[in-house]
């Protein structure tokens, strides 16, 4: 063997060496990234099974107690969060198991179920349900008025129906499947859309409801 032909034979060594080297780190780095998020979504579900049992006893002593008549909003706030809980607890279960999507079955667990699009509808009515419970507890004690009873079953219905319309048509429009995998809430038709969306999000629930609340306090 020439020295030329060693010396090119030790060249194509050390490139299969470095290529397989690179390979082997990434395939680390993959399953390093994997293991992180299988834990953050462990703890997650743990979250979500704590914040079920917290309202899930509230509940149960505001009704034990016989006051949950009296406190229909406090009932309805601890409701919604128990609600948006739960759906986190599925949500997080279920994105555990790594299901392979496809077809029009893939597509509806994608949008109902893995999308989130329940821990949302909870949250964000929880949120609303908040700035009425606000403005109630305001009525009271400056104005010294007291909301009707058709009114606060009226309000809680709103709150409900809030976190539902908001988010259902957002989600639809951003959320889908594609090579088996859902992609949630990032599908935008174009940028625009996605400034749009997001702006009109912060209007609707930051400065829009915290403004409604810091003008009542």
């Amino acid at each position: 063997m020439t020295e030329e032909s060693s010396t090119s034979h030790h060249g194509h060594l050390s490139v299969a060496m470095t290529t397989k080297e690179d390979d082997r780190m990434q395939n680390v780095d993959g399953k390093s990234s994997a293991s992180i998020n299988f834990y953050v979504q462990c703890a997650v579900v743990v979250i979500g099974v704590v914040g079920m049992a917290g309202n899930a006893l509230i509940l149960y002593a505001l009704v034990a107690s016989k006051q949950h008549k009296k406190h229909v909003l406090i009932v309805n706030q601890n409701a919604l969060d128990l609600f948006s809980s739960f759906s986190l607890v599925v949500t997080y279960t279920a994105r555990l198991c790594n299901i392979q999507l496809s077809g029009a079955s893939g597509y509806w667990l994608c949008i109902t179920l893995l999308s989130g699009i329940f821990v949302w509808v909870g949250i964000v009515g929880s949120v609303v349900n908040l700035a009425i419970i606000t403005i109630d507890r305001y009525l009271k004690v400056v104005r010294n008025k007291h909301l009707p009873p058709w009114a606060i079953k009226s309000a809680t219905a709103f709150a409900w129906f809030a976190g539902t319309v908001s988010n259902t048509p957002y989600m639809l429009e951003t959320t889908g499947v594609i090579n088996g995998q859902c992609y949630r809430w990032i599908l935008y038709k174009s940028h625009t859309a996605k400034i749009f969306s997001l702006t009109w999000y912060i209007v609707a629930y930051y400065i829009d409801i915290l403004g409604e609340m810091s003008s009542r306090l």
